[in-house]
């Protein structure tokens, strides 16, 4: 049997890097001469050293990761699921690895966000436990425009963030649900079931590395979190 109240998360990491101009997956590129995704993970395990990882990345980048974990002696422990054809696939593979009777809640964060908080990975579990399902989200702080309507209030607005966190067994309910493109996150694929996400407050920090300009803000902020 399970233990009661095991939380878990699922760190998706399936990018090709086509936007950093790299041959190289953006998740595996150095941050302070240390992987982005190694990063990411250690973020977690500093959170909670309870907390069940499961990382989530494409078969043929798999023999490359265990060959840095080497190279620099990464001593976080893991399970390993297989990326998918999609981000949805790929989640649904992850949460595949965790035990039917498994309660508690699970995370899906971005591999390629390593700076969460502390704090925030704690108000975004503190908050599912509650409520089943919640999102950090961070302010709009640039005035937006609709592209044919003109400019739109920002303050009816939020940036989204991850890890999206949710009851173990909602999430998986949510994933048995056949794909759809109008899936563009976690927290879409709940509410097409009719369950209500619950906006957290995020951290500016937490940016998604996708182009080499992220890449220089990261070795930036990596001195400040």
């Amino acid at each position: 049997m399970t233990d009661s109240n095991t939380d878990y998360v699922i760190i998706v990491a399936g990018g090709r890097g086509l936007r950093m101009g790299s041959d190289v997956p953006k998740q595996f590129l150095p941050i302070g001469g240390r992987p982005v995704l190694m990063r990411t993970m250690e973020r977690f395990r500093e959170y909670s050293s309870a907390l069940h990882i499961v990382l989530v990345l494409p078969r043929d980048q798999q023999d490359y990761w265990r060959k840095l974990c080497a190279d620099h002696d990464f001593g976080v422990d893991y399970q390993l699921a297989d990326g998918g054809e999609t981000r949805f696939h790929s989640v649904r593979n992850g949460l595949s690895l965790i035990p039917a009777d498994a309660v508690g809640v699970v995370g899906v964060h971005d591999g390629v966000r390593p700076f969460p908080s502390p704090e925030v990975i704690g108000r975004c579990y503190d908050e599912a436990r509650r409520t089943g399902a919640a999102v950090p989200v961070v302010p709009v702080v640039e005035t937006l425009r609709h592209v044919t309507d003109g400019t739109v209030p920002r303050g009816d607005y939020r940036l989204v963030q991850t890890p999206q966190t949710f009851d173990i067994a909602l999430l998986r309910r949510a994933y048995e649900q056949d794909y759809t493109d109008a899936f563009t996150d976690d927290a879409s694929v709940v509410e097409a079931l009719g369950h209500a996400v619950t906006l957290v407050e995020g951290n500016r920090e937490n940016i998604k590395i996708t182009t080499p300009w992220d890449l220089k803000v990261a070795e930036a902020t990596l001195h400040t979190v």
